[in-house]
């Protein structure tokens, strides 16, 4: 079998990808603490719903940008 290289600069896009994804979480469930006036101790004891908040947004991203990575690639092979 042949061995799959991925790049290092594929990995931290990824990466960046993913953190923003868990901040955007974790900004949802501060809103809901502040708009249901529950305690602050909720950011952390409701970790495992803003990990799945994230791992949700992470995977309705990426349609998303596998759409624009082929407009992007088909827009290189029409200005060719």
């Amino acid at each position: 079998m042949k061995d799959i290289i991925i790049p290092a600069a594929a990995l931290c896009r990824e990466l960046r990808i993913a953190v923003g994804c868990f901040l955007a979480a974790v900004a949802v469930n501060a809103g809901a603490v502040v708009a249901y006036e529950r305690p602050w101790t909720e950011l952390f004891s409701q970790i495992g719903y803003v990990i799945v908040i994230a791992a949700v947004l992470y995977l309705l991203l990426w349609p998303l940008r596998l759409l624009g990575r082929g407009a992007c690639l088909l827009g290189r092979r029409i200005r060719k």
